[in-house]
């Protein structure tokens, strides 16, 4: 581990909103993707039905967080990366910054979509939270959800990837580089 105090001037900031509405959806992911993966091991049951359930809504709220936080980003520029720390990135780094920014941003949109895609398809509406029955955007078909599973499951699995891709750099600049970029998502210490 390097030696390197933590730097003492704090990098630009994202706003509050930007911070809370990328904490929720991360809590949500995490979840989304969790509770995916554990129902699909369950046999058909009541449980197996509820959790499908709850991944939906979670799919549905992903989506909405989604639009919400792009509309946020677009109206409010995040913080440039300070110029010291961008001099010293390696340009790779830059690229997949940027790069993995990009396809998180797309894969928010994609698999929930793809989700309601299938659900559609496959003739079972999604009613979020038991209460407002959304509209099917693809017709019933059961070769057409045949098609769709596995485009929603792979997608959802290289979502997986790039937030544990994510994480990791995270972790690094902050436990490695020690140069206090992740403090620009955290709240603002007080006192």
């Amino acid at each position: 581990m390097s030696s390197k105090p933590i730097t003492t001037h704090a990098p630009a900031r994202y706003t509050a909103t930007a911070k809370l509405l990328h904490w929720i959806l991360a809590l949500a992911l995490i979840a989304a993707i969790g509770i995916g993966l554990y129902m699909v091991s369950l046999s058909f049951s009541p449980q197996r039905l509820k959790l499908y359930n709850w991944h939906k809504w979670l799919g549905v709220s992903i989506l909405a967080l989604s639009l919400l936080r792009l509309g946020w980003r677009l109206a409010n520029r995040p913080p440039a990366l300070p110029a010291a720390m961008a001099a010293k990135m390696p340009a790779w780094q830059h690229k997949a910054h940027h790069g993995t920014h990009h396809a998180l941003y797309a894969l928010f949109f994609l698999v929930p979509l793809l989700g309601w895609a299938y659900s559609s398809a496959a003739g079972f509406p999604i009613v979020f939270l038991g209460l407002v029955q959304l509209p099917d955007w693809v017709p019933v078909s059961p070769a057409l959800a045949e098609t769709i599973k596995p485009l929603h499951q792979w997608s959802a699995y290289a979502l997986a990837g790039l937030i544990v891709l994510h994480i990791a750099a995270a972790l690094k600049h902050q436990l490695i580089d020690r140069d206090g970029l992740l403090l620009r998502m955290l709240p603002e210490r007080r006192g």
